[in-house]
């Protein structure tokens, strides 16, 4: 098989694991290759032969994409991989996050199990994003946040379905969210927990000056398009809290299902709802809850 490696370079604990992962994999024939940013950082790098992502039509040569990390490298590493359908094997790092099928605690059995094909992938929807009629389209795993950016002014807003208007909102921005990024901004803005089997868009306000403004749950059948106000300063769209777009004074931003979907990796002991109680800690008490804390 040939495995990429795709991480937060930031960790120290995956430059402490890379020495020992890597020989692991070699050994057991694997052919490894190793980002551009991770070769040229690593500094041990002479002790291993790893072939190098050059471009991004070298994830086509891939049999997974393993990233090391955080959500925020689960998702950077599924922007990278776009259409091209390479299936994503998330470990974290530490920290708190959904995305993740592994841990630095079942590193090795979770790489067994993919290299004995003990494993599925899941396809998780892309929404995507047209800005001002250009042609690039803004991609993303999690979420779309449209705000005004930097500053405390207000955003004013129209939000339509297929020419019709929804609602009109006053805030401090919107969230749309893919059911993926449901427990990511979504969450923490009060809107709702989606199972990631589901193709839907769910729209949520952030901080809305009425209380009329409420989370809606929308078909990807149709497209959203959100418009502001003539007058109003332009707004910033943010993909999945990583890469910022302008879009101009009087512009207008059309989102839709992507026409592909990201392939993640999961296995068999794997339950969506297990993930969503011990992160959260659903159904514990108090004392219980705090005690987990750190998990």
């Amino acid at each position: 098989m040939k495995v990429g490696i795709w991480a937060n370079t930031t960790k120290q604990s995956f430059w402490d694991l890379l020495p020992v992962l890597l020989p692991w994999l070699q050994d057991r024939g694997q052919e490894v290759y190793l980002t551009k940013r991770i070769d040229a950082l690593w500094q041990d790098k002479d002790r291993h032969h790893c072939s190098i992502i050059e471009s991004a039509d070298d994830f086509l040569k891939l049999d997974f994409l393993f990233a090391m990390g955080g959500d925020g490298t689960i998702l950077s590493a599924a922007r990278a991989v776009g259409a091209r359908k390479t299936p994503i094997l998330g470990v974290h790092l530490g920290g708190f996050g959904f995305l993740a099928e592994g841990t630095v605690e079942n590193l090795y059995s979770r790489l067994e199990s993919v290299i004995e094909g003990n494993y599925t992938t899941y396809p998780r929807m892309v929404v995507s994003a047209q800005i001002d009629k250009g042609s690039e389209m803004v991609t993303a795993l999690n979420d779309l946040v449209i705000d005004i950016g930097e500053g405390f002014r207000l955003m004013k807003c129209s939000l339509y379905t297929d020419g019709r208007l929804i609602t009109s909102y006053s805030a401090d921005g919107l969230i749309i969210s893919t059911p993926t990024g449901s427990t990511a901004y979504n969450l923490a803005a009060g809107g709702p927990i989606v199972t990631p089997e589901l193709s839907l868009f769910t729209v949520t306000p952030i901080c809305p000056h009425t209380l009329s403004s409420r989370p809606i749950v929308l078909p990807t059948e149709s497209a959203l398009t959100i418009t502001f106000p003539s007058g109003e300063p332009g707004a910033r769209l943010t993909a999945d809290g990583q890469v910022e777009h302008p879009v101009s004074q009087g512009g207008k931003v059309v989102i839709t299902k992507a026409d592909y979907e990201v392939q993640m990796v999961t296995f068999e002991d794997r339950d969506y709802f297990q993930t969503l109680r011990t992160k959260m800690g659903w159904g514990q008490h108090d004392g219980e809850r705090s005690s987990r804390g750190a998990d």
